[in-house]
């Protein structure tokens, strides 16, 4: 267990309640790390500012929020995502005495959160948001067991409304289990829909979904939401790196061999692609995502060698950038490269955390030498992180249902 920063402050919070090319690069890579750790901790250390987290939006009506998401039309409007089925407005005044709580969506009489990991999971704005009023979200049904993501759009009338009666489902796949169903949904740079589906569920992926080309599962997948394919709903863009395959590839697939892909991010600046999978029974990791990259489950977990039957065989697999051990924490949601201004030193560095442990972490990444340090140790349940219009970070945390904001400390 690593040590928090001395030089670190927090807020006061609320108490709260699974050899070869690849083993060669790893090896070197946290071979390089080690080195780095050596020289240059210290001196990230003495870098790094003094930080918490301060509550926000304190006793707004909220549960089980899991996502923050910002419009782009310039209004300047933040949105939150609740797992039951509502996307709520948070106010502009983050310090209002009686924070009000308006609904912007609902769909929690399709009762989408049955069980655990279930839920309206996703949501993400159209780039022409401003322009078409289209937005698009992930949510999952029943009798089947199924994830499905549909387009909507801003009723007419009302700005701060859905129209409910708008829906165009762009595709449906099975869900055989109720875990591991990913849920994350978010534009690139590119303008194409990137969304994360889990490997399906139960444990050990038990139907090898992960690996297998054929289904939707265990993947991150890339559509075009504004062309269509064939009777698609959407178009597979050409340059996915399995798109045009005559066999039962699917084309919509961008990455694969991934577990339970909970939440990611694109870097603002950089356009990096930044997913935290979601470990089985010992690591948690962190990855940046490359066009066709296969990530390793279940041969792997994280950099090590997880199926043995497997033959253990990691030529051409994707190592991660980071990971961390269940002595340190579990389930990890993910996180932001930092590009604010509030918090000075951060810049450049990718926040994130365990929903586990509570603890949150920045890590520095070259491209190379990657450097790791704990920020503190909360005790929250961390559901996902948050960017504002200000591109400052938020965490949204189970415990409360409270949102918190990431701050110089006073």
């Amino acid at each position: 267990m690593t040590t928090p920063n001395p030089d670190i402050a927090f807020y006061p919070l609320i108490d709260l309640g699974d050899f070869s090319k690849f083993t060669t690069r790893m090896q070197l890579r946290f071979f390089s790390v080690g080195l780095s750790l050596v020289v240059g901790l210290a001196a990230t250390r003495a870098e790094l500012p003094k930080v918490g987290l301060k509550p926000v939006w304190e006793g707004l009506e909220s549960t089980r929020p899991l996502w923050l998401e910002t419009a782009p039309d310039g209004s300047g409007r933040l949105f939150c995502l609740e797992q039951g089925g509502a996307i709520i407005i948070l106010p502009k005044d983050k310090n209002a005495a009686k924070p009000k709580r308006e609904v912007f969506f609902d769909i929690s009489e399709r009762k989408p959160w049955r069980e655990n990991e279930e839920g309206l999971l996703g949501m993400a704005f159209h780039p022409q948001f401003a322009a078409n009023g289209k937005f698009y979200v992930y949510y999952s049904q029943q009798e089947p067991k199924r994830s499905v993501v549909s387009e909507f759009t801003v009723a007419k009338a009302h700005p701060n409304r859905a129209d409910m009666k708008s829906e165009r489902i762009l595709l449906e796949f099975p869900q055989p289990y109720w875990n591991h169903n990913g849920g994350v949904i978010l534009f690139g740079p590119d303008g194409k829909l990137y969304i994360a589906s889990g490997d399906g569920g139960k444990a050990n992926d038990p139907h090898d979904n992960a690996q297998n080309l054929g289904t939707l599962l265990g993947k991150i997948f890339r559509i075009d939401v504004d062309a269509r394919t064939g009777k698609l709903a959407y178009g597979i863009p050409a340059d996915n790196p399995f798109a045009g395959r005559k066999d039962d590839t699917r084309g919509e697939i961008w990455a694969y061999g991934l577990r339970n892909v909970w939440r990611m991010s694109f870097d603002r600046e950089t356009g990096d692609l930044w997913a935290a999978d979601v470990g089985q029974n010992k690591w948690e990791e962190v990855n940046l995502i490359t066009r066709g990259g296969n990530y390793g489950w279940k041969t792997m977990e994280g950099a090590h060698c997880y199926s043995p039957s497997s033959g253990c065989n990691q030529t051409g697999l994707e190592p991660p950038v980071w990971e961390y051990d269940h002595g340190t924490g579990y389930s990890i949601p993910g996180g932001y490269v930092y590009r604010g201004s509030s918090v000075g030193g951060m810049y450049g560095a990718y926040i994130y955390g365990d929903y586990g442990s509570g603890r949150i972490w920045a890590l520095h990444y070259d491209g190379v030498n990657a450097t790791n340090e704990e920020l503190f140790d909360t005790s929250l349940n961390i559901a996902s992180f948050g960017v504002g219009h200000d591109d400052e970070i938020y965490v949204v945390a189970f415990n409360g249902d409270q949102l918190y904001a990431l701050r110089p400390a006073v």
